[in-house]
């Protein structure tokens, strides 16, 4: 059975999109070779990737516009992708499915089946509800050196209280640091 790999940058004081919609500008300060090695890693470790469908929208956007090409880029596209959506009814890329209903259950299942891991990247609401059902067995989280003082947390507010265990931090060259925890159970 795969496992379920949450992967996200964030600002120290933790938002992972700027005030705006869909900027992302803090991700520049801490990418680099060693976030593309990681990338690379990752990518190739991927059973399918996992969005909500705002991120699942924003990234078909980015990643079909021919803005970027190379190995990243490639997999990105090529990749099976799950779109959670109880409102998106015409998914238009390449190898997606799409989830609707009882999310956390149908992802119970698909990751059941999986050989190789899911990985969520965005998808802050989508990625709430999977925390709280209990489905998150690693979150592996970028944190970019600035304070963005506002914008979208990344974590939403929440009763429950999830422990977390330091497998690995990472620092990277550019003054940030990559932080790898394995997932209590909710409480």
């Amino acid at each position: 059975m795969g496992r379920l790999i949450v992967w996200n940058v964030a600002s120290l004081d933790g938002y992972f999109e700027g005030p705006e919609p869909w900027d992302l500008s803090l991700h520049e300060t801490i990418w680099g070779d060693e976030l593309a090695a990681l990338s690379d890693a990752q990518l190739a470790d991927t059973e399918a990737l996992v969005f909500g469908r705002r991120t699942y929208e924003g990234m078909a956007a980015h990643w079909t516009s021919g803005a970027e090409s190379g190995p990243i880029a490639d997999a990105m596209n090529a990749l099976p992708k799950i779109v959670v959506s109880n409102t998106l009814t015409d998914p238009k890329w390449n190898n997606t499915t799409l989830v609707s209903g009882d999310a956390a259950e149908e992802l119970r299942k698909i990751k059941a089946k999986s050989e190789r891991n899911l990985y969520v990247y965005g998808s802050a609401e989508l990625l709430s509800s999977l925390l709280s059902a209990g489905l998150v067995d690693e979150y592996r989280l970028g944190i970019a050196p600035l304070l963005l003082g506002r914008g979208n947390p990344l974590f939403k507010r929440s009763d429950l209280r999830i422990d977390l265990e330091l497998l690995k931090t990472q620092p990277l060259k550019n003054g940030g640091v990559v932080l790898y925890y394995r997932l209590g159970n909710p409480t």
